[in-house]
């Protein structure tokens, strides 16, 4: 789970909604479009405030940079089915929110989760899309040990679900943070307050689909190989979720660019943004279309 290091948004951006043919999306938008846009695809557990600590230094320079919360994620509203959040949905849903921001080919980035949605958009039609960054997102389902801790999850949903629907998410909060590490605490009560709300503003549904699509996923890098767009792998230097030479070697056969941001784990876009918003510009002013 991504903590932002603040939660107050840039001068520069901007809170909205962004009406599609599949909805309205809450996002956060930052920045005029003077050498291309961006879209960013939150990950599990996560919201477009994963994001905020990139938007003033890609603004800065010269994208407009929108992140978004998908369905059923935080300030989007969902059905309360699971087979809305398939990923062939999610991925539609990333399809019509790049034909709504009419703003021709866009640089796509997915975090973790985002990536697998992310990829499965730009394999059903890649041709909106100047590039796509995969960040701290990996070939297939997640590692197993992570796989172990999203499957109580999951299961934990699913029972709460059936015995006390009204009382499910704020127990299984509870007891995803009594598992935490002292060093995944919040730093602030603010912080603390903005995830815990954030998970409770979460429909359950969304999380048991996503959660499996991570359990399950398939490797689709030879498939996304074949897609003539420029591609960028970039991560922490150290990550759980898919361990960083597991992405070397993705990187390599998908014939991407690479980024390791030192200092940070599964989020540098949250640990380290000014070297991931570098290296982010970078990657697109390479490939500006």
């Amino acid at each position: 789970m991504s903590k932002p290091p603040r939660l107050t948004l840039p001068s520069v951006a901007r809170a909205r909604r962004l009406s599609t043919a599949r909805g309205d999306f809450a996002v956060h938008e930052a920045g005029e479009a003077v050498r291309g846009t961006a879209l960013l695809v939150p990950g599990f557990t996560g919201s477009k405030e994963d994001f905020i600590a990139l938007l003033e230094p890609l603004a800065a320079a010269g994208y407009r940079v929108v992140a978004v919360d998908g369905r059923g994620q935080y300030e989007t509203p969902g059905p309360r089915e699971e087979s809305a959040y398939a990923l062939e949905e999610l991925a539609q849903d990333v399809l019509a929110q790049v034909r709504a921001l009419g703003a021709g080919p866009v640089h796509l980035v997915g975090h973790s989760l985002g990536g697998l949605i992310s990829r499965t958009a730009v394999l059903r039609d890649a041709a909106p899309f100047a590039s796509l960054t995969l960040m701290s997102s990996g070939p297939a389902a997640i590692s197993p040990e992570q796989q172990a801790r999203t499957k109580l999850l999951v299961s934990a949903l699913e029972a709460l679900r059936e015995t006390a629907p009204a009382d499910s998410m704020p127990a299984v909060w509870e007891a995803m943070r009594a598992q935490d590490p002292q060093d995944a605490v919040p730093d602030s009560p603010e912080l603390a307050a903005f995830l815990r709300g954030r998970w409770l503003a979460t429909v359950p549904e969304q999380l048991i689909a996503t959660g499996r699509v991570l359990l399950s996923e398939p490797d689709r890098v030879a498939e996304l190989a074949g897609v003539p767009l420029p591609k960028l792998v970039l991560s922490g230097a150290v990550d759980y979720a898919w361990p960083v030479p597991l992405m070397d070697d993705m990187a390599d056969r998908l014939g991407a660019s690479r980024v390791v941001v030192e200092g940070a784990e599964h989020s540098p876009n949250a640990e380290n943004p000014q070297v991931t918003a570098d290296s982010l510009v970078v990657f697109w002013d390479s490939w500006g279309r």
